[in-house]
């Protein structure tokens, strides 16, 4: 996919949007990026850690004639598996059977991938072609994450043709429930340490809990 394109990022950047880019001001800071080699097109070890700690995602598409519909997808972290230095693949979960991006990539296969960590306020996204893959109970059971209580249905693979990073502008800070109930159960353990050592130093019991 990106052997038609003069520079990775003309996946977004179209004559269209360099115009209005120029007219804007912005044009020559992304030509930069474009000399020096534009933005990235394989998975590296920064988009592999982001990946593992992912447990949220928004898959973009489009039908034939250009309607856009975009669909979330969760599950542990770490569903969105690493096939190949270009290749992305997930379990799709069976869901409200409304196939509408199913229906997109039959028709239109460009796809687009949007990671938000809002603990950390940062984004990712990734262009490419996605495809559905009915017939290979192998490959959806290996991208099962294990234990994980949904139907698996079909995989979803995606075909990176760029991506890059955001910068955390306007991203509100928000922190997984989970991620929460550890940080708070470690904090309660550590008060009560804290508590049995002062009662310990004062000769008297332990505060019940």
């Amino acid at each position: 996919m990106t052997d038609a394109l003069h520079y990775s990022s003309d996946v977004a950047f179209t004559p269209a949007v360099k115009e209005i880019q120029a007219r804007k001001g912005s044009r020559h800071a992304y030509a930069r990026v474009e000399e020096n080699g534009g933005w990235r097109t394989e998975v590296d070890d920064n988009l592999t850690a982001f990946l593992a700690e992912t447990n949220s995602m928004f898959l973009a598409t489009a039908s034939a004639d250009g309607q856009p519909y975009i669909q979330h997808r969760g599950g542990p972290k770490g569903f969105i598996r690493i096939l190949d230095k270009q290749t992305l693949a997930f379990a799709d979960y069976s869901g409200n059977r409304q196939y509408i991006t199913q229906g997109n990539l039959a028709e239109n296969p460009k796809a687009n991938i949007f990671l938000v960590d809002y603990a950390h306020r940062r984004r990712v996204k990734i262009w490419g072609e996605a495809r559905v893959v009915e017939d290979d109970p192998a490959l959806l059971t290996s991208l099962m994450p294990a234990g994980y209580k949904a139907r698996p249905e079909q995989v979803i693979l995606f075909k990176i043709a760029a991506w890059d990073t955001n910068c955390p502008q306007h991203i509100p800070q928000k922190f997984d429930a989970a991620d929460v109930a550890a940080a708070l159960a470690s904090r309660d353990e550590r008060i009560a340490e804290l508590e049995a050592e002062l009662a310990a130093l004062k000769g008297q019991p332990a505060p019940a809990h």
